[in-house]
């Protein structure tokens, strides 16, 4: 089918524009057909007609993920600083699109994905109005020994939202090509796994988290260079579910031992 593609773009039976890439797994779409993949055949990479092959689905439901847990992490923070639903939603909103859309930026990618394919911010919205919803009925979770659960939940909400952020940016860096590029593919995996936790922090008025709780930024970095070190051995999947375990696990150990980084202290 590509072939033939190719050849009616060359004898002038397929327009070029009809070509575009499919926003959920970066490959080539013809028109109405579906996914064609033409990108990074060397990993074993295809689309078959109008579905996604298992690795599209699996980082499609990863994404899911971490958008769920990122935007819970977003709006409960809104919740504690007393913002209205419009803020909570905000909030949630940006925490979870936040790094995907600067890394896109990053990428020459224009409009980013948050605006290609809405379904991401779709579903941050309304995990946002659900976190509304209970924290609105259930205010004493605010409140009080039920502040330990809030913390507990956001360490995990945050934890599993950055492990797979991480992961993603890797992945979409090698699916721009830059599979060769160590640094770069790290980069990308640190900004999309922080970027959305940076806005969200200084939209809300609170110091960084990145910069004063724990192990955070430096828990991205590894589980980025693990990423990508499995990719290159065995694939794309195991280590997307490697890179993601290494951040959580990192995060896990950091909050429950105290682990920080050297400050400088204040008298």
């Amino acid at each position: 089918m590509i072939t033939k593609i190719r050849e009616g773009i060359l004898h002038g039976r397929v327009p070029s524009c009809t070509l575009r890439k499919c926003a959920p797994c970066g490959n080539v779409q013809t028109g109405k057909t579906g996914c064609r993949y033409e990108g990074e055949k060397k990993y074993g990479l295809i689309c078959m007609e109008g579905e996604m092959d298992y690795q599209s689905m699996f980082t499609f439901m990863l994404e899911m993920a971490g958008t769920i847990a990122f935007a819970a992490s977003g709006a409960m923070v809104g919740a504690q600083r007393g913002m209205d639903i419009f803020g909570i939603c905000v909030l949630g909103v940006v925490t979870a699109v936040g790094g995907g859309a600067t890394r896109d930026i990053i990428l020459g990618i224009v409009p980013p994905g948050m605006f290609q394919n809405p379904i991401y911010t779709i579903v941050a919205t309304v995990t946002s109005c659900i976190v509304f919803a209970i924290m609105y009925w259930k205010q004493e979770l605010l409140e009080g020994e039920n502040r330990l659960v809030y913390d507990k939940i956001m360490l995990v909400m945050d934890s599993v939202g950055l492990g797979v952020f991480t992961v993603m940016g890797v992945d979409k860096g090698i699916t721009e090509g830059y599979m060769g590029r160590t640094f770069f593919l790290v980069f990308l995996g640190t900004v999309t796994g922080v970027g959305g936790g940076l806005i969200r922090d200084m939209m809300a008025g609170v110091p960084p988290y990145i910069f004063v709780r724990h192990i955070y930024a430096c828990a991205s970095i590894v589980g980025a260079i693990a990423c990508v070190w499995v990719y290159r051995l065995w694939g794309g999947v195991p280590a997307m579910v490697i890179g993601t375990v290494v951040v959580i696990l990192i995060r896990y150990l950091a909050a429950h031992y105290r682990w920080n980084l050297p400050r400088l202290r204040r008298e």
